[in-house]
């Protein structure tokens, strides 16, 4: 038996790092389970997603252990797991999955039916997603595990890559989600709403599935000119220009064939609709404008329906106001929700091991120990262009 110590969200804008009880092969029902397996944690990373909870923007309750983007070592396994062994390195999806519901056998994970329940869908380390306990630690459970997790082949190869293995739990497949449900193919040009891990992931998707252009647009001039860096076209939505106009100058005319919303719902204005006002809705807004008719707009940006601290009552509540009209008269495809991981994550994980797709240096991979975990989330909600990966036992950092 191990020590084990983890990230907890203690208030808004804190975490704490403080010593949390061994996992053990239960649900968090209490249930014994036979199909989990316990991990070392080798690399877990800090989310978007993390930051709005610690913000104080959801519901979640003080004591949360957080994390969700993990990568591990199997270094226990119950009865019934049957195709992983000891010492094996592992992937593990940030949707919890059983495998066996419809949603699970239709690769609709990230709906799973039977993992929590107040609602469709489960998450390692999040609010309102069945309260699977995080994976910001040294150790961790994971259930389900023969389905759930994605094994590393050969395993010095592996630890060569973690810093781009490690965008497999979540911002990558969650990012090619978004492009292929916008429909990206070879020869598209493509929008990126967002400048953050998710954003560069989702524009990295594109380029790999083909895109013709692919132009990045965000507020942040660091963020901007980190996304310039990588190769992409940028925009920068602080300006008074319209984003239309600025794609037009890009592409000789303001309408692109896909678009992706990588923001969410803590989305602020563009410059020329005052820029350092929130306003959820803008995005989606804007996305619709600058669409082709009959185009496609993936949303993988997270849209919660409880917001604490939203700017008006409607949008507390997870009600915005959308042209839908607009993308109704455009003939728009809309595709939300959560990304189903073990959908796209071995394809991502070959073009990783051979070469195809640096994504840690797209994202800007900075790792950090568990201790420092604080100043990451500090230092991430500042808006810096990176992307910080917890090596809580100093594996390769």
């Amino acid at each position: 038996m191990f020590d084990n110590r983890g990230v907890v969200y203690v208030g808004a804008g804190k975490v704490d790092i403080q010593k949390i009880g061994y996992p053990k092969m239960h649900d968090p029902r209490g249930k014994k389970i036979e199909h989990a397996v316990i991990l070392k944690v080798i690399s877990t990373n800090i989310c978007g997603s993390d930051q709005h909870m610690v913000r104080g923007r959801t519901t979640a309750q003080v004591g949360l252990v957080l994390g969700h983007e993990i990568t591990g070592e199997v270094i226990e396994k119950g009865r019934d797991v049957q195709n992983l062994e000891i010492g094996d390195l592992v992937s593990v999806p940030f949707n919890v999955a059983c495998g066996r519901c419809r949603s699970c056998k239709e690769q609709n994970t990230g709906v799973c039916l039977t993992v929590n329940p107040a609602r469709a869908g489960g998450a390692y380390g999040y609010v309102d997603m069945g309260d699977w306990v995080g994976g910001q630690s040294e150790f961790v459970m994971v259930p389900y595990a023969d389905f759930n997790l994605l094994k590393l082949p050969e395993r010095d190869r592996a630890m060569e890559k973690i810093l781009d293995l490690t965008c497999l739990s979540d911002i990558l497949p969650t990012g090619y989600h978004g492009a292929v449900t916008a429909g990206v193919k070879p020869g598209s040009t493509v929008y990126v709403a967002g400048a953050g891990p998710v954003g560069l992931a989702a524009a990295a998707s594109a380029r790999l599935l083909g895109a013709a252009v692919v132009i990045v647009g965000d507020i942040n001039p660091a963020r901007i000119a980190h996304a310039k860096a990588q190769g992409f076209e940028v925009v920068d939505l602080s300006k008074e220009t319209p984003l239309h106009e600025q794609i037009a100058d890009i592409l000789k005319e303001p309408e692109v064939d896909c678009a992706i919303d990588a923001v969410g719902f803590e989305a602020r204005g563009h410059g020329h609709t005052g820029v350092q006002q929130e306003a959820p809705a803008i995005v989606l807004n804007s996305l619709m404008q600058v669409t082709r008719v009959s185009g496609q707009i993936g949303i993988p940006g997270l849209y919660v329906t409880e917001d604490p601290g939203a700017v008006d009552l409607a949008a507390k509540n997870g009600s915005l106001s959308i042209r839908f009209g607009l993308g109704w008269a455009k003939s728009h495809s809309f595709h939300t929700g959560q990304a189903p991981v073990m959908k796209y994550n071995r394809q991502l994980m070959q073009a990783i091991m051979w070469g195809r797709l640096d994504i840690a240096k797209i994202v800007g991979v900075e790792v950090i120990s568990l201790d420092d975990a604080p100043r990451g989330y500090s230092e991430f909600d500042l808006g810096v262009p990176k992307k910080f990966v917890i090596d809580p036992h100093k594996s390769f950092s």
